[in-house]
């Protein structure tokens, strides 16, 4: 009875072992690799068991628009057709990474003779790109006491940037109660947007302005800007409104004069202008040198 549990026992487990040698079986060593850009960075796929001696290995790239080859029939095509290798059995190794490889790689692997003949394994690469030197908006000058905004971009940094504003080479921390500095600072800071919103400038916030955009890939800043913070004249505006209040009534005044001498009248009379009366049917009438007037000359016909 034993001697037939050992047997059933043997042979259970040369079964098991038969079955995983005849398994295609893939893994990798980092199935999220990261690199920056122009470096380079190897997609780990590894073969941890096969039987067939010539399995076929191919890799695609996963995005959007679909899969498309990267490796098949021995051979690197698409875009990284100068810039990548397969070392053996089939893990690849791309040598000059771009952004544009940023994306999600499949490894597949068909061994014909394996009971499982096929595996596959998905691998998400990232390629990090530093910020370029962002676009900086700094007012020249700002009246006591108005709001204030600053703003801050760049958009070719991988992942996205994150901001951060200095004013006089000193950093602008995100809330201003958590500096002695700028407690009495109003303002929000936005490090997503790089926006920097004062509600009332103080004289204290004049000064030299930049900001830096960071990745995990490095940073980039822009030259310093300098914001100006000065008082409302309120005397000079005062006197400004008076002024034009004044030259409005000595034009209205002007108007009205001229208006009343008749200097607006669309006809002017004069003694010599008169009328000559119309001609009646059958009567005519000449004027006397002597008498300066008509007369009648004929008289109706009846």
């Amino acid at each position: 009875m034993a001697k037939t549990r050992l047997a059933c026992l043997l042979t259970l487990l040369s079964t098991h072992c038969y079955v995983s040698v005849l398994a295609v079986v893939l893994k990798t060593s980092n199935d999220s690799p990261w690199t920056d850009e122009f470096d380079k960075i190897e997609l780990s796929c590894l073969i941890e068991s096969i039987s067939t001696t010539n399995p076929r290995i191919e890799w695609k790239k996963i995005t959007s628009e679909g899969p498309s080859y990267v490796y098949y029939d021995k051979k690197i095509s698409g875009a990284l057709e100068n810039r990548a290798v397969i070392r053996e059995p089939a893990t690849l190794l791309i040598t000059n990474a771009t952004r544009s490889d940023t994306a999600k790689y499949r490894c597949e692997v068909t061994a014909a003779y394996d009971q499982k003949s096929f595996d596959e394994i998905v691998i998400d690469l990232v390629v990090r790109v530093k910020p370029v030197v962002p676009k900086c908006s700094v007012p020249k000058s700002v009246p006591f006491g108005k709001s204030a905004e600053l703003s801050c971009m760049e958009d070719e940094g991988f992942p996205k940037s994150q901001y951060q504003w200095f004013k006089n080479r000193e950093e602008i921390p995100d809330d201003p109660k958590t500096s002695i500095r700028f407690l009495n600072s109003s303002y929000t800071l936005n490090a997503e947007t790089g926006t920097l919103m004062f509600i009332a400038v103080r004289k204290e916030d004049a000064g030299d302005y930049f900001c830096r955009a960071k990745n995990d890939a490095g940073h980039a800043e822009c030259p310093p800007q300098n914001m100006e913070v000065y008082d409302i004249d309120v005397v000079g505006i005062v006197l400004g409104v008076l002024v034009v209040v004044v030259v409005l009534l000595c034009i209205t005044a002007g108007i009205c004069c001229a208006y009343k001498r008749g200097f607006f009248s669309s006809q002017k009379q004069t003694g010599n202008n008169y009328k000559v009366p119309a001609k009646g049917d059958g009567v005519d009438y000449v004027r006397t040198e002597d008498e300066g007037d008509f007369r009648h000359k004929s008289s109706f016909v009846i």
